[in-house]
């Protein structure tokens, strides 16, 4: 059996001037990073402005497991389809970060026969972005120690700076170090840190930035410290908006490639949704729905995290409205959340699968009654999947109203997408949808963090540490009760505990600490053990990966 890596290099590529005139960018608007792949100039914008809009299709999924669930396969594969089926169509996707390529998780490009190309760029340093954040993050972390050095006019307090320095890699060794250290010409010493590159509030103001100057506003207001007296002190009280905005000022272009059936693609941005808000830029979503007359984009991780941050956070700021939601499983996946072993994942067990599904049936119910959207489910179909199992998980659903589409895009690319596709262009050729938020602007920060508690996750209630409560009186104080809230939580779970699979009830959720990043616009709240620093495991993959003196890599999946 072909490799995904296999797969994406033995398949032609299409010049990406051809990709772009397909669906209107003139040559002049692309900056071209070789033959397949480019930026898209933010000139083009002005031209699309009295375009109209096209329809716009969420994909989400369940929480993930080691089974899989083919999130961005799907992703992919749809887009393929409802290219196959003559529609206008442009992918909005996330952009890998290298950590979690060289770490567990692999790339994000999809796999077998739905992937966007060319997929070892993409996966890798791509066109340069993550470099760009992790530049403009670092000098903002190198200005704060060398004002403290110059004699620290702010009164910058060094034991509650805020701001960490950051690393597109996984590197648990960073997340607690002392700098500064032997002697005075090498700066104050201090604890200091490391976020991964995708959990720096610059990724995240990136990706919510409507323009230039935008993202110049949001990044001056940065909270990076706090002074002896308690006050605040920002980016732009060290005058580093301009320079950080220079440095980020062609990472804030969408990045144009193609599927391996040349739809276009728009990949740009991308935090964790575990750890931050989890979608892809502003710019390109909107972008593609100038140019589409459908854009297929997809949210970090289960809908209980990507899908609610894509609605409370990325369209209550950017006015987006999705036409249709899909929600994304595999019958292996539910079956390991009915209890079933990995080993024995290939067996028929409606028994398991049945235990599984409320998992499915709770994000069902978030999507369609509590945000009041239209959604279909795609099964990312296994040879092993039993027509009993498919069946069941068809029987269930639709006594929520809900259908079930089978999707096989890994193994025939966009034609094992064609009844997905139908299904979701009749979801959207439904009467204009009105999207329900969870919570309003006028609520506390408290109310909002149990709202998303006991509605989405179906906590019996939220339990605030000392240290988590100071915190909201202080964001409170600082003006900052009507900005949305950023969950940080675990992917594997409803719950904050990684191991309380299915659908958990009676249990509490615990908020231990909350972070303020007001450059991007929302308060993050962070819950159980997650951290902004994951670690490689025990094999990681950067083991496999390999190049020969012709340059072809392997080993990237």
């Amino acid at each position: 059996m072909k490799t995904d890596i296999q797969i994406a290099q033995e398949t032609p590529i299409c010049p990406i001037t051809e990709v772009a005139a397909a669906i209107g960018i003139p040559s002049e608007y692309l900056e071209l990073y070789g033959q397949n792949k480019a930026k898209v100039s933010l000139k083009l914008m002005d031209r699309l402005q009295d375009q109209p809009e096209g329809k716009l299709i969420l994909v989400t999924a369940i929480n993930p497991t080691p089974a899989g669930e083919g999130k961005t396969t799907t992703s992919i594969g749809l887009a393929d389809a409802l290219h196959r089926l003559g529609k206008r169509v442009v992918l909005a996707l996330r952009e890998p970060s290298m950590g979690p390529v060289f770490g567990v998780k692999g790339g994000a490009t999809g796999g077998g026969y739905a992937q966007v190309v060319p997929m070892e760029d993409i996966n890798l340093h791509f066109t340069g972005d993550m470099h760009a954040i992790s530049a403009a993050n670092n000098l903002l972390a190198a200005l704060i120690d060398n004002h403290i050095h110059q004699g620290n006019a702010l009164g910058i307090d060094p034991r509650r700076i805020v701001w960490k320095r950051a690393i597109d890699m996984n590197d648990r060794q960073l997340r607690y170090i002392v700098s500064g250290l032997n002697g005075k010409a090498n700066g104050v010493p201090r604890e200091d840190g490391f976020d991964i590159t995708v959990a720096s509030e610059v990724m995240a103001i990136l990706c919510l930035a409507s323009n230039l100057s935008d993202l110049k506003a949001r990044l001056r207001k940065i909270i990076v410290a706090y002074t002896y007296d308690n006050k605040p002190v920002t980016a732009g009280d060290l005058k580093a908006e301009g320079a950080m905005t220079a440095i980020l000022k062609d990472a804030i272009k969408p990045n144009l490639v193609q599927t391996l059936e040349h739809t276009p693609a728009l990949i740009h941005g991308g935090p964790f949704a575990n750890i931050a808000h989890g979608c892809n830029s502003l710019l390109a979503t909107k972008m593609a729905l100038k140019l589409g007359d459908y854009v297929v984009t997809e949210a970090g991780f289960g809908a209980d995290l990507g899908a609610e941050k894509f609605l409370d956070i990325k369209c209550r700021i950017g006015g987006l409205v999705p036409s249709a939601v899909v929600i994304v499983a595999s019958i292996r996946a539910l079956k390991h959340h009915g209890g079933a072993e990995l080993e024995n994942l290939s067996e028929e067990n409606l028994e398991a699968l049945d235990q599984g599904l409320p998992n499915l049936l709770k994000h069902l119910e978030n999507i369609t009654q509590k945000f009041g959207l239209p959604c279909v489910v795609a099964i990312n179909r296994f040879p092993q999947d039993t027509l009993a199992e498919i069946e069941l998980v068809r029987k269930r659903c639709q006594e929520l109203g809900v259908n079930v589409a089978l999707s096989e895009v890994w193994a025939k690319g966009g034609a094992g997408g064609i009844e997905l596709a139908k299904e979701v262009e009749n979801l959207c050729d439904l009467s204009k949808q009105e999207l329900r938020f969870i919570y309003s602007d006028s609520d506390s920060l408290e109310t909002k963090i149990k709202k998303i508690a006991c509605e989405i996750y179906g906590a019996s209630g939220v339990d605030f540490t000392p240290e988590a409560k100071r915190e909201l009186r202080m964001y409170q104080r600082l003006g900052f009760q009507n900005l949305p809230v950023c969950m940080a939580k675990t992917q594997y779970s409803l719950s904050d505990d990684p191991k309380r699979l299915g659908r958990p009830t009676d249990f509490r959720i615990t908020v231990r600490s909350v972070r303020i990043s007001a450059g991007a616009g929302f308060v993050v709240a962070l819950t159980g053990d997650i951290m902004t620093m994951p670690g490689l495991p025990k094999v990681p993959a950067a083991e496999s990966i390999d190049i020969d003196e012709q340059g072809r890599i392997t080993g990237l999946f």
